[in-house]
């Protein structure tokens, strides 16, 4: 059967997304497959056309696409709008429609985690198309957001559109003080580089807890040492099931 609905990406030998959203379709009893297709930026228009003539229904998109591909779309959903970053899009009448569903997948990961938010300082390291959805779910949250990243121009005007959000740089991070959450959103750290982390186990006792939205290793270095941590397996599962929806 050839797939109508694939993932989008880089580098996808590490993806989980057809278990999960095959696993979907056969409860649903679809008659439906969903497979990995890794494109070059120069090739995403392809993938655009593939939509538009129906030969695919919708596709999810992951590292580094998530910011590149809206200049294919016709129409983005408010939220995604927002975020400045899709994850989801589907063909309607050859219209292409972007949504984010990383939003609603790390809601879901917060709110297991149970750390408070409103008024605290956290802390999101990496500044590429995930992290955008991340820092605007903290930002309706309350949080007091500072965007962790080496490239703090480039970030500053990638993120320019997010309200009180502090860039600072990796140095900067180490002598600010009542620190709450830190949210990994760099590929640091995922199979097979599992001995990297953008944060040393000394500096992890100032924090509350730890999100990483690496999920393969399940626990991974930046993860190991804090006692309320997360990886990204449940983020990964929760938009799957809204972008389904």
């Amino acid at each position: 059967m050839k797939s109508r609905y694939v993932l989008i990406g880089g580098k996808l030998g590490h993806s989980y997304s057809p278990i999960i959203h095959n696993k979907i379709f056969e409860k649903l009893k679809l008659n439906e497959k969903y497979s990995l297709l890794e494109v070059e930026k120069r090739d995403l228009y392809q993938v655009a056309e593939k939509l538009r003539d129906g030969e695919l229904l919708g596709v999810s998109i992951t590292i580094p696409y998530k910011t590149d591909f809206i200049e294919f779309l016709d129409e983005i959903s408010p939220n995604a709008k927002a975020i400045g970053a899709v994850n989801v899009v589907i063909s309607r009448g050859r219209k292409l429609i972007g949504y984010n569903t990383d939003y609603d997948g790390f809601k879901i990961t917060l709110d297991k985690i149970g750390i408070v938010i409103k008024d605290k300082k956290n802390f999101i390291c990496g500044a590429g198309g995930g992290a955008k959805a991340i820092i605007k779910c903290l930002e309706d949250l309350g949080s007091k957001n500072y965007l962790v990243t080496r490239n703090i121009d480039k970030a500053k005007a990638n993120f320019s559109h997010f309200n009180n959000l502090k860039v600072i740089s990796y140095e900067e991070l180490n002598s600010i003080e009542d620190k709450n959450l830190i949210v990994n959103c760099t590929p640091c750290g995922m199979y097979p580089n599992i001995d990297s982390s953008v944060l040393e186990d000394q500096d992890k006792a100032k924090y509350k807890g730890a999100i990483d939205i690496v999920y393969n290793p399940k626990k991974t270095k930046f993860l190991e040492k804090f006692d309320r941590g997360e990886n990204g397996l449940l983020m990964l599962v929760g938009q799957a099931i809204k972008a389904e929806e």
